[in-house]
């Protein structure tokens, strides 16, 4: 069995104990490995606290991380990178970089639409962070003295109420970069579609209607052979990894494994274990990393070996990757469900 010194550390957190065990009678029947992991590589740990250790040392005294991605979705991918490895979000050696990260997320947060800019891909991912981190994150302690802007709970209400105001002005049902878009692409609606997911795991009011819609985009826009178009309404050839690799985790999480749709964009998956996505090497791991593991534990198990091997060599020195704090959060997140902690990689 692995050491699981994160699990102790987390262990800590009445909170995030709270939240497993209100989870607990969901989890019987799974396999106790595919939710609590078998023997962790020793290159995770040393790839993951390294990175850990550099979004540390390159967090702003506001809490964001600057760069060319900043903004709320990259303060929230670090956040989620902290969480995954079962890191205590109020006691534990990281509690202070993660609570700074989320007032950062809150504060800019728009109060009158419920907007978290400065694009609907930003809102996507923080509003995911916000869910992730709702339920074990002890409030008391979040503001440290400072005047409280809003709780993460009514922060997470005004995201979803944005979301679902910006989906209605979308002749697609999906979302665009901006919360007035009348047009939409498949990358930003998965961004904001997992937001959605994991706040209705976290047991917050998603409308139904709003997933569904959603969804609906998503299956009219994959086609036969798996593959995914990148905007319109209608699936098409070609399309990237990437987008196959969101299509199939969508259509896992929703629990809809059963549609021709899922069933292709998971093939397309299966059949191309060795592709190395050259434009957006980070976020396709990111996603492919949960597709696979949500759709084929064997192939994310083989997966998952190389891209042990490929970030071990790729990590900088001073323990980053290349685009500083986005690509070192979420290639440490291609990583993560080694660990399986975040609520949102249960399977």
């Amino acid at each position: 069995m692995r050491s699981r010194t994160g699990a102790r550390r987390w262990a800590h957190s009445f909170a995030g104990a709270a939240l497993w065990i209100a989870q607990a009678g969901s989890l019987r029947a799974q396999d106790p490995t595919l939710r609590f992991g078998g023997q962790i590589p020793p290159e995770v740990d040393t790839v993951y606290q390294r990175g850990l250790t550099w979004l540390v040392n390159a967090q702003g005294s506001d809490g964001s991380w600057k760069g060319g991605n900043e903004g709320p979705a990259v303060d929230g991918i670090c956040v989620m990178a902290f969480l995954a490895s079962g890191e205590d979000p109020n006691y534990g050696r990281y509690a202070a970089t993660i609570r700074r990260a989320l007032r950062s997320i809150i504060h800019h947060q728009e109060e009158k639409t419920g907007y978290l800019p400065s694009s609907m891909y930003h809102h996507g991912f923080a509003m995911l962070a916000l869910s992730e981190a709702y339920g074990t994150v002890d409030e008391s302690l979040l503001w440290e003295g400072n005047t409280p802007e809003r709780t993460i709970g009514k922060t997470l209400d005004l995201a979803i109420g944005c979301s679902v105001a910006a989906q209605k002005k979308n002749r697609w049902g999906g979302w665009r970069y901006s919360p007035d878009a009348t047009d939409a692409d498949t990358s930003v609606t998965g961004a904001v579609l997992m937001g959605l997911l994991a706040a209705r795991n976290a047991g917050l009011s998603v409308p139904d209607e709003t997933v569904n819609a959603a969804m609906e985009y998503m299956r009219r826009s994959t086609s036969k052979d798996g593959s995914v178009a990148y905007s319109g309404g209608f699936g098409s050839m070609g399309g990237s990894m990437n987008l196959t690799a969101i299509s199939a985790l969508v259509g896992a999480v929703t629990k809809t494994k059963d549609t021709d749709q899922y069933r292709a964009s998971l093939k397309r998956l299966q059949e191309n274990l060795e592709h190395r996505e050259t434009s957006y090497p980070e976020y396709f791991r990111y996603y492919m990393a949960q597709a696979l593991f949500q759709g084929d534990y064997d192939a994310w198990q083989k997966w998952n070996a190389a891209k042990v091997r490929e970030l071990h060599d790729a990590q900088h020195d001073d323990g980053s990757f290349g685009n500083g704090a986005y690509g070192t959060g979420m290639s440490l997140l291609g990583l993560a469900l080694n660990y399986r902690f975040l609520p949102i990689y249960e399977r």
